[in-house]
């Protein structure tokens, strides 16, 4: 079966969830999910394979503006073009609800993540310090622009 990128639903949460807790040291709780289910700012997308996510995404908007809160990939699914696929989608989707832009964070030393962002058309506009835990790290904040600047 391929790969079908798909709205998260009630069906998904468990196996978000226990994704969370395989992919990050804070993880989002079931519980946290589920809020963003029924968020009208939240789209939030799931990658599956034969029933098994492998993968999500989530992007909350507001006023034009768009953020991704979370990329995962299960590590058995990685290298194989999903997070590019859940990345492109969530771009198109925010471009497609009328966002000026998407933002999100990413660990400085993580140079996949760096490269797909940059690949598909982000661009670094500045470093939090300190903004992740376990273990500490800065993260490069990269942002895409969805509108074309009129003058």
């Amino acid at each position: 079966m391929q790969m079908q990128i798909v709205p998260m639903r009630e069906n998904h949460l468990d196996a978000v969830a226990a994704l969370e807790t395989v992919c990050f040291a804070a993880p989002w709780t079931r519980e946290g999910l589920a809020e963003e289910l029924s968020n009208p700012q939240a789209h939030f997308l799931v990658a599956e394979e034969d029933g098994v996510v492998a993968g999500y995404i989530g992007v909350q908007e507001i006023c034009g503006e768009g953020y991704v809160t979370n990329v995962a990939v299960l590590p058995a699914y990685r290298r194989r073009g999903i997070g590019e696929r859940l990345v492109r989608e969530a771009v198109d989707g925010a471009r497609g609800r009328g966002c000026d832009f998407l933002s999100l964070e990413v660990r400085v030393s993580n140079e996949a993540a760096i490269r797909l962002y940059e690949r598909l058309g982000f661009h670094r506009e500045g470093k939090r310090k300190n903004f992740y835990r376990d273990p500490a790290e800065d993260a490069y904040i990269y942002t895409i622009l969805l509108k074309e600047e009129t003058t």
